[in-house]
């Protein structure tokens, strides 16, 4: 009889991570699929074109880094607060955090459109990559406040355990992202063929577009904090914003540390010359087949142990992290596997050049091999930062990227003169390692026991 109890229970379980993880993994292979297309445009163009775009993300994501961990902190309060169903303190979490984070974004922006040959000076580039990177670099600047508004409503409403609507917002921007990209790139409709500007424009118009469908999801005529009633107040108050970048700074660091640790392995990888970095680029845009739909299941996690300690039920949460590992597993086995038995087909899909190609393909092989201990790790550190642990995930990743990816990386590349295919090695030590650093930490930590960090009101 307790089984069949316990067969029902994990059914229902089942079908609510599905109702969460089928969106969100179909937003992640959205945007997987659009970065891929968008870049493969970008290829037609010129491998100088492919490092331009390669070098100045690296730049803009350090920004992106700072309101995706704002926006990670927001969805675990925010999950906590929905668990106990306290919905006055779930509104002002989000008004708060909008308010501060437009504030904040307004500021980046600036600082990134008139620093932006400065910053990419730091990759050493040539000329021309320098005049590309600068030129790409200011356009894009302009989208931070779109996606840092994108972000925000995401991290809301995954928090609330509404994953569809984000997945359509990420639909419509994709479309608009993949169709202005096409039409600006290579001159349709009458438009002259802009290059990489056209790519820059694209994206542009695509995060405006999401960015006001965002806000209409929560605060239009049937948004989901108009339907949960009182008023709106957008008066800033610094006492219920620290908590919450508390929380999800950590995270954002984590990404700071991963970009600030790229600009060194993109120095390494340029010493082997364009081709190889544009092959890296490739690379890290056709991994995403695995890494970016196995990405839900953290975000799950945080979701649903957030719930489960908001509304003090630890055995709860106990099952859900059990069901998503599990699901995470089978679902990699596919994914990594398409990377370790076609890599260089799916490098044909993003260019025609053969040198790259090859290169492209080793880099994958040994990424697909790592897979499996990269999405697992995935879900741990979700549910680390969901129980108020976020510091923990940050910390692994810095070790990670400190001890071995990036001294292993510059040893291969200015001391020992060895192949590349040594560098994507060491990529592939770093996820190890950390998976298997995370694992000790998860087991150790009673995290199931976590208290709520939302407190009383």
């Amino acid at each position: 009889m307790r089984r069949n109890t316990n067969n029902g229970e994990n059914k229902i379980i089942r079908k609510k991570i599905l109702s969460m993880i089928l969106p969100i993994t179909l937003e992640n292979i959205l945007q997987m699929t659009a970065g891929i297309v968008s870049m493969a445009m970008v290829g037609r163009i010129s491998p100088l074109a492919v490092g331009a775009v390669g070098i100045s993300n690296i730049i803009f994501n350090i920004i992106w880094a700072i309101f995706k961990g704002v926006a990670t902190g927001t969805s675990v309060f925010v999950a906590q607060s929905y668990g106990a169903k306290n919905y006055n303190k779930l509104k002002r979490i989000v008004e708060q955090t909008l308010l501060s984070s437009i504030i904040l974004v307004i500021i980046f922006q600036q600082l990134l459109f008139w620093s932006a040959g400065s910053l990419l000076k730091i990759f050493d580039p040539s000329p021309e990559l320098l005049a590309n990177g600068t030129l790409y670099l200011r356009v894009i600047s302009w989208g931070l406040p779109f996606i840092a508004i994108v972000l925000m409503v995401a991290g809301v409403l995954q928090g609330m355990g509404d994953a569809r609507t984000p997945m359509r917002i990420a639909f419509i921007m994709n479309i608009f992202n993949i169709c202005f990209s096409y039409i600006f790139i290579f001159g349709k409709l009458g438009i002259k063929p802009m290059g990489l500007k056209g790519a820059a424009f694209g994206i542009l118009i695509a995060q405006l577009v999401a960015a006001l469908l965002g806000f209409k999801s929560l605060f239009g005529k049937h948004g989901v904090l108009k339907e949960m009633g009182g008023n709106s107040s957008f008066s800033f108050k610094l006492e219920e914003v620290i908590p919450i970048y508390r929380v999800g700074l950590p995270t954002s660091f984590e990404t700071i540390f991963w970009e600030v640790a790229a600009i060194f392995l993109a120095k390494a990888i340029l010493t082997y010359g364009e081709i190889a970095y544009a092959a890296y680029q490739l690379g890290l845009q056709a991994e995403a087949i695995s890494y970016m739909p196995a990405a839900g299941f953290g975000v799950a996690a945080t979701t649903f142990l957030g719930h489960a300690i908001g509304s003090q039920d630890k055995e709860q949460g106990k099952k859900y992290i059990r069901q998503l590992i599990k699901w995470t597993s089978i679902l990699t086995i596919f994914t990594g596997g398409v990377l370790l038995i076609f890599p260089s087909q799916i490098m044909r899909l993003l260019t025609n050049d053969i040198q790259v190609i090859e290169i492209g393909a080793m880099y994958l092989f040994i990424m697909g091999i790592v897979q499996l201990p990269q999405n697992i790790n995935g879900v741990l550190n979700g549910a680390l930062r969901g129980a108020g642990y976020s510091k923990i995930p940050m910390v692994v990743a810095i070790l990670g990227l400190w001890l071995i990816r990036v001294p292993l990386s510059l040893l291969v590349a200015y001391v020992l003169n060895k192949s590349i295919t040594f560098i994507w090695i060491a990529f592939g030590l770093d996820l190890v390692f950390r998976f298997i650093v995370s694992l000790i930490i998860f087991k150790r930590k009673n995290i199931y026991e976590s208290k709520s960090l939302i407190g009383v009101d």
